[in-house]
C-alpha cells in the first residue's frame, strides 16, 4: 500500500479546487435550458474538439486501454487507428450537417425528426441505461484503484468523486463539463507522458520492450512479435492475443462498433452540437482525431510495460506494490498469488487468486497502469499521476451524466411526462436529472466487478446498443425510403439478435453467466473481444436487413418532409468562410494519411 506525501495531496486538492471553481464561475451564464444542455451553441471548435476526445478519455480509456495493452499488446491500437479515426472523419464530413443543421437537441430527437416518436423513445431509453452503466464503470474503476493502492474506502472514494462531478455539472451544465474536460485532457497528457518515458527507459526503449514481450508471447504460445505488431498475425484468430481474425476485427470493431459509437453516441455528438457554427461542428471530431491517433502511446504502452518492467529499475525501487519481473509468472508479496510482471492477480474476498474454467489464474489487467504509476513516480509526480487518473475517471463520468440529463429532460420528460412547461421548469428538471444520474451511476459501479478488463465490458454494452443503432442511422441518413416502422422494428430485432448471439456463445475459459452462454453454449470464442465483435456484427446485420424489409412494405414519408434530414435532400455545406487548411475536407485528408502511416509502421 502506498502512502502519499503532503505534496501529492496538495496537487489533488488544487485540481478539485479548479474544477469546482470552473463550475461556480460558469453558473452565471446558465439562464436557459439550452445554456445548460447545449452551452447555448456558442463554444469554439478547438474547445469542442478537445472536449470531444476528452469526453471519451475516461476510465474506460486510461485504465481500460492500459488493461487491453497488457492483455492484447499493440493490437489494442486498433481501437484507435481502425476503431475510431475513420468514424470520426465520417461524422465530421457527412453526419454533422444533419445533426447540427436539423437543430436537434439530441440524437434521439434527430430520430424523431427523421422517423417517428416510438423510434426516439426506444433509443432514448436504451441510451439512458447505457450512459449510467458507463458512468458506473468509471466510478468502479476509480474506487477500486484508490482502495487497493492507497487503502482508501471504496465507498468513500466513489462518493467523493461523484460529489465533485455532481457539483460542477449542477452549477454550470454542459459548459462546465466541456471546459473541465479540456483541463482534464492536459492533465492526462502531463501525467502519463513521464510515465511512458520512465517505463521505456527502464526496459531499454522500444527495442527492449519488443525483446521482452517476445519472450512473453512465446510463453503464451504465440509468435515472438504477437504483442508488438498490430496486423501481421491477424490472419487467424489463434495466432494473436486478441483472438480474432482480420475480418472480425475490421467489420466488428472498425465498422460496426466504431461507427456505432462515434457517429451515434450522444455523449460525444453533444460536444459537437455545442459548437458555434456548422463549420465548427464539422471540424470538432476532426480536430479531436489528431490527439486521438497519438493516444495509444500514452495509454496502451503503460499496460505493455507493466508485463515486463523490473522492480529493481526506475525511480521508486522500493515501491511495495512493484512485483517481480517480467516474462514469467511470479508471486505477489501481498497475496502469495501468481503475478506477471507487476500485473497482479484478481483475488476473491479471502485473498485467494481467482481462476477461470481452465484453472488459469485471472490477472487483474485493470491494475496494470496504476501499478506502473506507483512503481515509477516519486512524491509530487505521483500526485500528478494520480490526479491524471482521477481526472480521467471524472471526465468520463461527467460526459455520461451531461448526456443522460439532456436525453432524460428533452426526450423523455418533456415528451411524455410534462410537455409544454416553461423553459425554467426544464432547466430545473435538468439539474434534478443530474442528481439522479449520479445516484444511479453509483449503483451501477457495483455491477462492473465481474470483468477483469472494463474495456471488454464496455464494448459488450456498445454491441447491444450502438451496433444496431448505427444500422438505423446509416439507412435513415442515406436512404430516403427508410420508414419509422422499419427503423423501430430493426432496432428491436438487432438488440434481440445481440442477446441471442451472446447467450449462445462463451469466451474460452469463462463460466456461463454475465459473459454469455445463458441460452446454451453453441460456440466458443478465443476471447471476450472476439465474442463481442461478432455479437456486434450479428446485431448490425440483423437490424440492417430487418429495417430494409419492413421499410419496403410500409409507407415512406414524402420527400419534402425529409429535407435537412437525408443525404441527397439536404444542401451540402460550403466552408468558404475559413482558410483552406481549416476546412473539414483538408483536415480529414491529413488525419487519414497519418493514420495509414501509423498502421504501416506498426504492421
Amino acid at each position: 500500500m502506498t502512502t502519499l506525501g503532503w505534496v501529492d495531496y496538495a496537487v489533488m486538492a488544487l485540481y478539485f479546487a479548479f474544477v469546482l471553481g470552473i463550475g461556480a464561475a460558469l453558473r452565471r451564464y446558465v439562464h436557459t435550458s439550452e445554456d445548460f444542455f447545449l452551452s447555448g451553441r456558442a463554444i469554439p471548435a478547438w474547445v469542442t474538439g478537445l472536449a470531444f476526445v476528452s469526453a471519451n478519455l475516461g476510465a474506460q480509456e486510461v485504465i481500460g486501454m492500459g488493461a487491453s495493452g497488457a492483455k492484447y499488446g499493440i493490437a489494442t491500437s486498433h481501437f484507435y487507428w481502425i476503431g475510431a479515426i475513420p468514424a470520426m472523419v465520417f461524422i465530421g464530413l457527412f453526419m454533422m450537417p444533419f445533426y447540427y443543421g436539423s437543430r436537434a437537441r439530441s440524437v434521439p430527437e434527430y430520430l424523431k425528426l427523421r422517423f417517428d416518436e416510438k423510434t426516439r423513445a426506444l433509443n432514448a431509453v436504451s441510451f439512458a441505461i447505457m450512459t449510467v452503466f458507463s458512468s458506473g464503470i468509471s466510478l468502479y474503476a476509480m474506487g477500486k484503484l484508490l482502495h487497493l493502492l492507497l487503502g482508501w474506502s471504496f465507498d468513500s472514494s466513489i462518493l467523493m468523486a461523484a460529489g465533485v462531478v455532481l457539483a460542477y455539472i449542477f452549477l454550470g451544465g454542459l459548459t462546465s463539463a466541456i471546459y473541465n474536460e479540456v483541463l482534464q485532457f492536459f492533465l492526462i497528457v502531463l501525467g502519463f507522458a513521464p510515465l511512458v518515458f520512465l517505463g521505456l527507459r527502464a526496459v531499454g526503449g522500444w527495442s527492449g520492450l519488443v525483446a521482452r514481450l517476445a519472450d512473453h508471447a512465446t510463453a503464451a504460445g504465440f509468435a515472438p512479435g504477437a504483442y508488438t505488431r498490430s496486423w501481421a498475425f491477424m490472419g487467424h484468430a489463434s495466432t494473436n492475443p486478441v483472438g480474432v481474425e482480420w475480418f472480425g476485427l475490421v467489420m466488428g470493431l472498425g465498422f460496426v462498433l466504431s461507427f456505432g459509437y462515434w457517429c451515434t453516441d450522444f455523449l460525444v455528438v453533444q460536444r459537437a452540437m455545442a459548437a458555434n457554427s456548422m463549420t465548427a461542428a464539422r471540424r470538432t471530431p476532426l480536430i479531436a482525431a489528431f490527439p486521438k491517433m497519438l493516444f495509444p502511446f500514452l495509454v496502451i504502452l503503460p499496460g505493455m510495460l507493466a508485463l515486463v518492467v523490473s522492480p529493481t529499475s526506475g525511480v521508486r525501487d522500493a515501491a511495495p506494490t512493484a512485483y517481480s519481473i517480467s516474462t514469467t509468472s511470479t508471486t505477489s508479496p501481498t497475496s502469495g498469488a501468481p503475478a506477471v510482471g507487476i500485473v497482479p492477480p484478481k483475488v476473491d474476498s479471502h485473498g485467494a487468486p481467482l481462476r477461470d474454467a481452465r484453472g488459469r489464474v485471472v490477472l487483474d489487467y485493470d491494475l496494470a497502469t496504476p501499478m506502473l504509476l506507483l512503481h515509477f513516480f516519486p512524491a509530487g509526480l505521483l500526485g500528478l499521476g494520480l490526479t491524471a487518473l482521477l481526472a480521467s475517471f471524472m471526465s468520463g463520468m461527467a460526459g455520461n451524466v451531461t448526456a443522460f440529463n439532456t436525453v432524460w429532460t428533452y426526450d423523455l420528460y418533456q415528451s411524455y411526462v410534462r410537455p409544454g412547461a416553461p423553459d425554467a421548469h426544464y432547466l430545473a428538471m435538468g439539474r434534478f436529472a443530474t442528481v439522479a444520474g449520479v445516484a444511479i451511476s453509483i449503483a451501477a459501479a457495483y455491477v462492473a466487478a465481474s470483468f477483469n478488463n472494463i474495456m471488454d465490458f464496455l464494448q459488450l454494452v456498445f454491441a447491444f446498443v450502438n451496433a444496431p443503432l448505427f444500422a438505423t442511422f446509416a439507412l435513415g441518413m442515406f436512404w430516403k425510403r427508410t420508414t419509422g416502422h422499419g427503423a423501430f422494428t430493426g432496432l428491436v430485432a438487432g438488440t434481440l439478435a445481440a442477446a441471442v448471439h451472446h447467450g449462445l456463445s462463451l469466451p474460452a475459459g469463462a463460466s456461463v453467466g454475465v459473459k454469455g452462454g445463458y441460452l446454451g453454449v453453441v460456440t466458443t470464442f478465443p476471447s471476450e473481444l472476439a465474442q463481442t465483435f461478432w455479437t456486434a456484427i450479428v446485431a448490425w446485420t440483423t437490424c440492417f436487413v430487418v429495417t430494409i424489409i419492413v421499410s419496403l412494405v410500409t409507407r415512406p414519408r414524402p420527400p419534402e418532409e425529409l429535407r435537412g434530414l437525408v443525404y441527397g435532400l439536404t444542401p451540402k455545406p460550403v466552408d468558404t468562410a475559413v482558410s483552406w487548411f481549416q476546412r473539414p475536407v483538408t483536415l480529414a485528408v491529413v488525419v487519414l494519411a497519418v493514420t495509414v502511416i501509423l498502421n504501416a509502421v506498426f504492421f
